[in-house]
């Protein structure tokens, strides 16, 4: 990938008002892969689109790495299909629960009846590269490593200073839509972004490993209950598997106090001590690298039209990564938004319009991702609680087609990129006129 902060005329030339300016139509703010889905379609659709995105790829990123079946239709349209499926792990058919010395298996429920639609994994390092490559390909501006500063807006236009990571210079831009991708997790000033909040014992705090040689069966994605805490394996690539988990602040304080170990190698072994199951899949494992830990996790729903600034990705919401679902709803919300900005680009300079575009909006997304919140809040709640699945777990064993269920109500056949609903809701906005 090629990218910008050398802020030099030459390296800006394609659209520079000058040495130290630039114009577009969307300025996106973060290129993970809701802000690489919407430049690459905003682009697509003829959009001038600059991307600032303020770490270096590839990059390691804390995530589970998943994505549904639900996201075939938008790789075919970004153009990525083929692509994703060469580099992306083993179709994953089964979901389980391990919990204890137990194991509970079930199908994963398919997006059509007769279709064996199946979702894939692919570590953040290879997608996110693969995304905004993609964005890039097809005319999107990368300003990388870079990030935004300050913004403002004045007379339906929106004024972002943007400074270097490397260089420390700046440049100013000025957009016609903003679009927040920057994520949960990143403190800043700018009105989308978080501020900075004293820690608590029931913070989520999240951690992820990739190992080698792991006896996990390929097509499996288990579901890891233990003490204050859940997490999921799945093949992501290259026959390496992703260990992704979320643990409460007070418990991994409590782990922290035996000494020894690295907080992710404390996790693992409290993981191994509740779940003897999972001892014979990682008995002979390598770990590739280092743990990643990042956090704590802000599951809820925020927003999609916030301060005049377009939202997607965990900034308009985000649940709980216990349902495998955050890339799709972040991909999903910027197919979502950039399908009424694109049918509706004449009226953008309208405040009221942009206004009623983010309205309607902001209803699709929740229509589409907020039975996922909800119910990912509640399987994390009781996949915590051992005491509570152990109680569950004759059920279970009697009814496997219940986790088929969780998995169905958690998004993972909602293909809402098909659903007449929200493309009708997309294409003619009411209150709004037909572009």
């Amino acid at each position: 990938m090629q990218s910008c902060d050398a802020l030099s005329c030459n390296a800006l030339s394609c659209n520079a008002l000058s040495c130290n300016a630039l114009s577009c139509d969307a300025l996106i703010i973060g290129g993970g892969p809701a802000g690489a889905t919407a430049a690459t379609l905003l682009a697509g659709a003829g959009w001038s689109v600059v991307v600032v995105e303020r770490k270096a790829f590839p990059r390691p990123k804390v995530c589970g790495e998943y994505l549904s079946a639900t996201n075939g239709p938008l790789f075919a349209a970004l153009g990525l299909a083929e692509a994703f499926a060469e580099l992306a792990g083993p179709l994953v058919r089964q979901t389980a629960l391990f919990s204890g010395q137990h194991s509970v298996l079930a199908p994963l429920p398919l997006l059509r009846q007769g279709e064996d639609d199946r979702g894939r994994a692919l570590s953040r390092q290879r997608l996110d590269a693969l995304l905004l490559d993609r964005a890039q390909a097809v005319g999107a501006q990368i300003l990388q490593p870079m990030r935004c500063v300050q913004l403002s807006s004045e007379g339906g236009r929106h004024l972002c200073r943007v400074e270097s990571l490397a260089t420390r210079r700046t440049i100013e831009i000025e957009a016609r839509t903003v679009i927040a991708a920057h994520g949960s997790w990143d403190l800043g000033s700018l009105p989308t972004q978080p501020a900075a909040r004293h820690s608590h014992p029931h913070d989520w705090l999240a951690f992820k490993a990739h190992f080698h040689e792991t006896g996990l069966p390929a097509g499996l994605m288990p579901l890891l209950s233990f003490a204050d805490g859940y997490g999921g394996m799945v093949h992501c690539e290259a026959g390496a598997a992703s260990l992704s988990c979320c643990i409460r602040r007070s418990r991994l304080e409590t782990l922290a106090r035996s000494g020894g170990q690295s907080a992710g190698e404390a996790v693992l072994s409290h993981i191994l001590q509740s779940l003897p199951v999972l001892g014979p899949v990682l008995d002979r494992a390598r770990i590739n690298g280092t743990w990643l830990s990042a956090g704590p996790i802000q599951p809820g729903i925020r927003g999609g039209y916030q301060h005049g600034i377009f939202a997607v990705g965990n900034v308009a919401g985000e649940a709980h990564p216990v349902v495998a679902e955050g890339i799709s709803m972040a991909m999903q919300s910027a197919w979502l938004l950039t399908r009424l900005l694109i049918d509706h680009q004449d009226q953008l300079d309208s405040p009221a319009a942009r206004q009623q575009v983010g309205k309607v909006y902001s209803a699709a997304w929740r229509r589409a991702f907020a039975p996922r919140i909800r119910a990912a809040s509640a399987i994390a709640q009781w996949a915590s609680r051992p005491r509570l699945v152990a109680a569950t777990l004759p059920l279970l064993r009697a009814m496997p087609s219940l986790l088929t269920l969780g998995a169905r109500l958690a998004g993972k056949a909602k293909l809402i990129l098909n659903d007449p609903l929200e493309l009708e809701t997309a294409a003619s906005p009411k209150g709004l006129p037909t572009a």
